[in-house]
């Protein structure tokens, strides 16, 4: 994710882990296995994406949690969402009764907390794409920015998330007094700087800016194959359908997941490129 700015140097990790590299694991029955790669892109600048990629117990159920963060202007906001977002959100009271209405709130009141501590966290800001997966039969999907995610039932390509980009929110923008730059040889900014419409984090342009997520459900049934969380460095440089078709030819999810970065920086994209890849039942 790129914001255009004066800012040249990068801010020290906020409590987070590093996310370049790659790995794998399964769920408790074995039935779900995941794998991630993630890839530093050519911008002379250290790697800001993040990734989630595990199943917990809570309340005697199996969660599979599964993110990328794609931040900009540093790396403090996605470590710190890597650290404290899937926690807010599981730390909802309402979670176990009305999840949707949970994820909201925790993303907002997360988005609050990093902008409390700008002083620390610096100026930047971060995209998010979560996914919960609850007993391996019901997912949620939520997302700001153009982090996305995809999933393949009988191997057709169900995009579970927004893209959200300032030329398809300009009205919310321009009603709140900031505008949408559109200069030849560019992507649509807000105000000249921000390539996405949401975003967490982002202080100087918060005015302008939401941060509430898009959320979508769905249960996992016997036609769910397979589950793609990726940054805009894939997607600039593949559409859905291509990622799906990569991602089910192989069985392996690491193996997958690896193709897929592969494929992209073959087709020369830029960013940074992180990658989840969740196969449902084996």
């Amino acid at each position: 994710m790129d914001r255009l700015c004066c800012f040249s140097g990068s801010y020290s990790q906020y409590g987070g882990r590093s996310s370049s590299g790659s790995g794998k694991g399964r769920s408790h029955d074995g039935l779900v296995k995941y794998g991630f790669s993630l890839v530093k892109g050519k911008a002379n600048h250290p790697m800001e994406d993040y990734h989630v990629a595990k199943f917990v117990r809570s309340q005697g159920h199996e969660l599979g949690l599964f993110a990328i963060y794609d931040g900009h202007l540093g790396d403090t906001v996605p470590a710190y969402l890597q650290k404290h977002l899937f926690s807010n959100i599981l730390k909802e009271e309402e979670f176990w009764v009305d999840p949707n209405r949970s994820i909201l709130k925790a993303y907002e009141r997360t988005d609050q907390a990093i902008l409390s501590h700008s002083s620390d966290l610096g100026r930047g800001g971060s995209t998010a794409v979560t996914a919960i997966l609850l007993n391996s039969q019901r997912l949620w999907v939520a997302n700001v920015g153009d982090s996305r995610a995809v999933l393949s039932k009988g191997g057709q390509a169900v995009q579970m998330s927004i893209d959200h980009e300032p030329n398809t929110e300009r009205g919310s923008i321009e009603n709140k007094g900031g505008f949408v730059s559109n200069m030849p040889g560019d992507v649509p900014r807000v105000n000249g700087q921000l390539a996405v419409s949401r975003a967490f984090g982002d202080k100087s342009l918060k005015s302008h800016l939401r941060s509430d997520p898009d959320v979508q459900d769905t249960f996992v049934d016997n036609t769910t194959d397979v589950l793609i969380l990726a940054s805009d460095g894939l997607w600039k440089v593949m559409d859905n359908q291509e990622a799906v078709d990569i991602a089910r030819k192989i069985k392996d999810p690491l193996k997958a997941a690896k193709q897929l970065t592969a494929e992209a920086l073959k087709r020369d994209s830029k960013d940074d490129i992180s990658c989840v890849v969740v196969r449902f039942r084996g």
